[in-house]
């Protein structure tokens, strides 16, 4: 007996410090994970305390006429170009809370937008009318606004719902927002007035498809592409205005937008010329269309 009771002292000393490893081990791993899920937890509310909106903007193919076979494929392209560009101002909206001053949105998320949305929705067109009848005024589409209402879903999207893009890419399917909104996404017109809320007017350029000749066919998608191009510029040039207010002397719009403006609206007017002569009577004095002029 005597020589016994060390042998079970031995075992029993082995299975209390082997529970107590165990003991020792799960302590980690419920404070490691307590440790992990508080961090998450912080950083959730973080950003949900952040909520700044979102940005609504009208749907474009509910607006679109039938699509021919041969343009489908092009349409629907730029028809998901423009749930990206919606997903990623969101994120834009989201990752620069608190930056900037009162017209920060305006300038460096929704002016960018509508000018990206222009030229997406004028490559819509303009696939549409390679073998159908071009659409007409949707550029009245490309301005969105932003919609504080949405809070609680922007809060949705900072919570990692950002990355759907079933979510963030639907602004523009939404029902909310590309219907119910279309009060306020329509009235882009509001937001895109930001010139008129600035007091800089806006500029204003002669049509110059109005004047063109009869367009042969073969010169039809190289007119078009320039056309659209004319509507970029002018965009790019109002944005370009809303964003130097304030800036430079009496000719600082003269001298470094509308200048600049109309030397390339003469390139593209030229190329709009030379691509018709090519095939049939070569317009002349389009030149006379390029300047352009601030309107307030």
């Amino acid at each position: 007996m005597s020589r016994a009771l060390p042998k079970y002292n031995k075992r029993r000393v082995v299975v209390i410090g082997a529970a107590a490893a165990l003991a020792l081990t799960g302590a980690v791993v419920v404070n490691s994970a307590l440790a992990g899920e508080s961090k998450s937890s912080g950083a959730t509310n973080a950003q949900t305390l952040a909520s700044p909106g979102t940005i609504a903007c009208p749907d474009v193919a509910s607006q679109l006429p039938a699509i021919p076979a041969t343009a489908q494929a092009e349409v629907d392209r730029n028809l998901a170009l423009l749930q990206t560009q919606i997903a990623e101002a969101n994120k834009r909206l989201v990752d620069t809370v608190g930056q900037g001053g009162a017209n920060f949105v305006q300038n460096a998320i929704l002016g960018p937008l509508k000018d990206k949305r222009v030229s997406t929705i004028d490559r819509i067109a303009i696939s549409i009318g390679r073998k159908g009848t071009k659409p007409q005024g949707l550029d009245a589409l490309a301005a969105c606004a932003l919609n504080t209402g949405g809070a609680a879903n922007a809060g949705g999207a900072a919570n990692g719902n950002a990355g759907n893009a079933g979510n963030a890419g639907n602004a523009g399917n939404n029902a909310n927002t590309g219907n119910n909104n279309a009060g306020n996404a329509g009235n882009a017109g509001n937001a895109g007035n930001a010139g008129n809320a600035g007091a800089v007017g806006t500029i204003t350029c002669p049509d110059v498809a109005s004047q063109l000749p009869a367009i042969p066919a073969t010169a039809q998608a190289e007119v078009d592409r320039n056309l659209a191009l004319l509507q970029t510029q002018i965009n790019e040039a109002n944005t370009r205005l809303q964003n130097t207010v304030g800036q430079g002397g009496a000719n600082f719009v003269q001298n470094a937008i509308l200048g600049p403006l109309k030397d390339k609206r003469v390139s593209t007017i030229d190329r709009i010329a030379i691509s018709i002569g090519r095939k049939g009577t070569k317009p002349q004095g389009l030149d006379a269309l390029a300047a352009c002029t601030l309107n307030k």
